[in-house]
């Protein structure tokens, strides 16, 4: 299957409103996500706007069905929770073999995405920290040298995009986030296969608390919104 071209950046902005609004339940499963309508509503031509629907259709959270066109995905709190786990493994296999078979170069390209990091921790801008954060990722994707097992994983880290972004407003999980980047890190350059794994592992993991914080950003945000909407 051939991959989904990549966004203008205006689309891809666009991307991430849409991507919100199904995430908070403003446009909840089923909903019909038409082009001109959201057109009208964003101000724009509908060029973006179907752009948008392809990259958001390639990532899973929306659906393309005949005659409705565009409609937005079911995904419940327990499917949630098992694409995590699943995620979790295979961000782990990535760091296993990423601290075995990391070059240099691809080191330096790590550090330098963790530094960048950390001027958005230090800014306290969780959208633009989220975006390097799936720089840093990739960089260790890369870096296992399996390059099916990096397309797996970008793969779900995309239909996982917007929860994961959600989960960088919960407080404090930044600074929390950031710190478990350095020991990631620090286990990848020291060669440390085993702990680098299961170190990604717990980093990625959404269970218990951490699950229960970003199911109740979900209704915060869904609350927040329908209260705009009134």
């Amino acid at each position: 299957m051939a991959e989904a071209a990549q966004p203008s950046r205006r689309s891809e902005q666009l991307g991430e409103e849409i991507e919100e609004r199904i995430v908070t339940g403003r446009y909840p499963p089923g909903f019909r996500l038409d082009e001109q309508d959201l057109a009208a509503e964003f101000g724009v031509s509908r060029t973006p706007i179907r752009e948008a629907l392809i990259y958001l259709a390639s990532s899973g959270l929306v659906e393309t069905r005949p005659r409705r066109g565009a409609i937005v995905a079911e995904l419940s709190p327990t499917r949630l929770c098992e694409m995590f786990e699943v995620m979790a493994e295979l961000e782990a296999m990535c760091g296993r073999l990423a601290a075995r078979r990391i070059t240099q170069e691809e080191q330096a390209a790590l550090l330098e995405a963790h530094r960048a990091c950390e001027s958005a921790r230090d800014a306290d801008d969780p959208d633009t920290y989220y975006r390097l954060n799936e720089v840093f990722h990739q960089q260790i994707y890369q870096a296992s040298h399996n390059s099916f097992l990096a397309e797996q994983a970008d793969l779900l880290h995309r239909r996982l995009r917007p929860y994961r972004r959600l989960q960088l407003r919960v407080r404090n999980r930044m600074k929390t986030s950031y710190s478990e980047h350095q020991h990631i890190v620090d286990l990848i350059l020291a060669g440390e296969s085993d702990q680098a794994a299961t170190t990604l592992r717990s980093h990625v993991v959404v269970q218990g608390e951490r699950f229960a914080d970003l199911i109740s950003s979900l209704a915060e945000l869904q609350s927040r919104l329908g209260t705009h909407a009134a």
